[in-house]
């Protein structure tokens, strides 16, 4: 069966959240996770790492070092999750129901991305996918705005698209980014 996502009439502008959303990545990232946190001496918890979708990965480390009463170096924890990632990008597959919605309406609505991954990650992903240059606007965690649940990436995507945040339909895959959607009073899309 076919999913098909529906765009109303009414909106004027389209942001997708990228992993997970857009590119099939997360049980890539989960296993990049997996890999970093064991090789650095952590405990794997795989609920735990779900439930932070959205969220920059360096504050990953700083709200498991803090759970797990444990001292992993940011740095070289995300370190090591990108070099496993980056090694395995050929295995990242299109999300097609996704896809279809940016394919449908790249010269009719201007589309945004808002993820909170970082920029090189998204914009080899948007490239593997062959649909980088369909985003008038991309942000990431590098871009320096408040993380998923907040608004903030949705609302700056809306600002530098020039459409009204009401106006604007966000895809998602995270329930923290769901919540932001809301917040910023943009029709939320689970794509799940």
């Amino acid at each position: 069966m076919t999913t098909i996502i529906k765009v109303p009439d009414f909106i004027e502008g389209l942001i997708f959240d990228c992993d997970g959303t857009l590119v099939d990545s997360m049980p890539l990232h989960m296993r990049a996770w997996e890999h970093a946190i064991t090789a650095n001496g952590g405990f794997w918890d795989l609920d735990f790492f779900n439930s932070r979708k959205g969220v920059p990965e360096k504050d990953i480390i700083a709200l498991y070092n803090a759970h797990f009463r444990t001292a992993l170096d940011p740095a070289e924890t995300v370190g090591s999750k990108h070099r496993f990632f980056l090694a395995r990008v050929s295995e990242l597959k299109p999300i097609p129901h996704v896809v279809d919605v940016v394919l449908k309406y790249r010269n009719r609505l201007p589309m945004a991305i808002a993820s909170g991954g970082i920029r090189e990650n998204v914009d080899l992903e948007l490239e593997i996918l062959h649909i980088k240059d369909h985003f008038k606007v991309i942000l990431t965690a590098d871009d320096a705005l408040k993380p998923k649940p907040e608004p903030d990436l949705f609302i700056e995507a809306a600002r530098r698209l020039g459409i009204a945040p009401e106006k604007c339909q966000v895809f998602e895959d995270g329930d923290l980014g769901l919540e932001a959607a809301r917040k910023a009073g943009m029709l939320p899309t689970d794509i799940r």
